[in-house]
C-alpha cells in the first residue's frame, strides 16, 4: 500500500510541476521539470523505487522487478496520480496543460523522439539505480533529473519532452471531461515503451559479462530507487 501510495504522489506531483510549467509557458520548463524529479526521486526511492512512470516500470520489470502483480499496481498508481494532477493543474490555471508534439512535427519524429530520449532516461536509471555496480551511490536522482532536463531541452520542442506515458495520459484523460480528445496519446505510449524495452535489452548486454560469471540468469535491483 504505501509503495502504491508513493508512487501516486510521486506522479501527482511531477505532472503538477510539467502541467504549472507548460501553463505558465516558461522557458525554463525543463530546468524545473528536471530539478524537480531530482528531488521526488530522493523522496520515494527508499519506499517505492520512485519510477513515477510506466515506461520505467516497465524496463525494470523487464530486468526482473517489479512482479506482476504489482506492476499492475504500480500502473494504475501513476495514471491516477497523473489524472488528477491534471484536474489540480485545471483548478490553478484555468487550463488543461497537455504536452503535445509541434503542430510542424511529423507524428514519425515525434514517435522516435520520445522512443531516444525514454530509452536515454531508462539506461541512466537501470545503471545508477539497479546496478549492483551503482549500489549505495548518492547520486542517482542526480543524474535522473538531469536525463529528463537535457532531453526535454533537446526535444520538448519536438515531440512535448514527456517520455513518460503518465505525463502523456493524465492531462489527456482529464481533458475529456472537457470535451477534449484523445489526441497524440498512442505516441506518448509506443514512443516510451519501445525506448525502455531497447533500455532493459541493452541493460542485460552491458551487464552480460558480469552476470556469467557470477551464474545470474537476470540482473536484479541492488537499490529500491529508479525515476521520471
Amino acid at each position: 500500500m504505501k509503495r502504491c501510495a508513493t508512487e501516486f504522489t510521486g506522479t501527482f506531483l511531477l505532472v503538477l510541476i510539467v502541467g504549472l510549467t507548460i501553463a505558465q509557458n516558461l522557458a525554463d520548463a525543463p530546468l524545473a521539470i528536471g530539478a524537480g524529479l531530482a528531488g521526488l526521486v530522493y523522496m520515494g526511492g527508499p519506499i517505492s523505487g520512485a519510477h513515477y512512470n510506466p515506461a520505467v516500470t516497465l524496463a525494470i520489470h523487464l530486468c526482473g522487478k517489479p512482479g506482476r502483480r504489482e506492476f499492475s499496481a504500480y500502473l494504475a498508481a501513476q495514471l491516477s496520480g497523473a489524472t488528477a494532477a491534471a484536474f489540480a493543474v485545471r483548478g490553478l490555471t484555468g487550463t488543461f496543460a497537455i504536452v503535445a508534439p509541434d503542430p510542424a512535427t511529423s507524428a514519425v519524429a515525434a514517435l522516435a523522439a520520445e522512443a531516444l530520449f525514454t530509452f536515454a532516461l531508462a539506461l541512466v536509471i537501470l545503471n545508477v539505480a539497479i546496478s549492483p555496480r551503482a549500489e549505495g551511490n548518492g547520486y542517482y536522482g542526480v543524474a535522473i533529473g538531469l536525463t529528463v532536463m537535457g532531453g526535454a531541452y533537446a526535444v520538448g520542442p519536438v515531440s512535448g519532452g514527456a517520455f513518460n506515458p503518465a505525463v502523456g495520459t493524465g492531462p489527456i484523460l482529464a481533458a475529456l471531461a472537457g470535451g477534449g480528445g484523445l489526441g497524440h496519446l498512442w505516441i506518448y505510449w509506443a514512443g516510451p515503451l519501445a525506448g525502455a524495452v531497447a533500455a532493459a535489452a541493452f541493460f542485460r548486454l552491458q551487464h552480460l559479462q558480469r552476470q556469467e560469471r557470477a551464474g545470474e540468469v537476470r540482473p536484479g535491483p541492488s537499490r529500491d530507487a529508479s525515476g521520471h
